[in-house]
């Protein structure tokens, strides 16, 4: 069965802006990773058809739930679609072992421009079993948290 997993939060930036936010890399190695992991990105070609390789790392690797080994999730994401400043559509798969993880994840981050900046709606399509919505809820919102304060100090 497919699910569906989604958040969103408006951001005190223009949709110009927190469209770069989400292609940049440097920016993404800095707001993507929730709380408690930080990421490297490996490879990167941002250009639909294009896409990214990033490890996100646990900060403390004791008894995390990581899907490429205890302490990391490796995930390799494509730019299915790029519409500048109003949406990103990446397909994202991790590298795991546990057929449970198994799948390509559709992420959709859509930019409504509003009074108070850019309303950010992340949905994740075809969200891998193995991954806990609670868990995977709170994550997007973390991400957008950091999203909001990285764009929100750098413009």
């Amino acid at each position: 069965m497919s699910r569906t997993d989604r958040a969103d939060r408006v951001i005190g930036a223009p949709p110009a802006a927190v469209y770069r936010a989400l292609l940049e890399r440097e920016s993404l190695e800095v707001w993507l990773p929730p709380d408690g992991m930080r990421g490297t990105i490996e490879r990167w070609d941002p250009r639909p058809g294009g896409g990214f390789r990033m490890v996100l790392t646990y900060l403390a690797p004791s008894g995390s739930p990581g899907k490429t080994s205890d302490a990391t999730d490796v995930v390799d994401v494509a730019f299915a679609d790029l519409v500048p400043a109003e949406r990103v559509v990446q397909r994202a798969v991790f590298e795991a072992d546990d057929p449970s993880y198994a799948g390509t994840m559709t992420m959709t981050w859509h930019l409504e421009e509003v009074v108070d900046g850019t309303r950010v709606t992340v949905t994740a399509e075809d969200v891998p079993p193995g991954i806990d919505r609670a868990a995977h809820e709170a994550g997007i919102a973390s991400s957008l948290a950091h999203l909001a304060a990285h764009v929100e100090r750098t413009g």
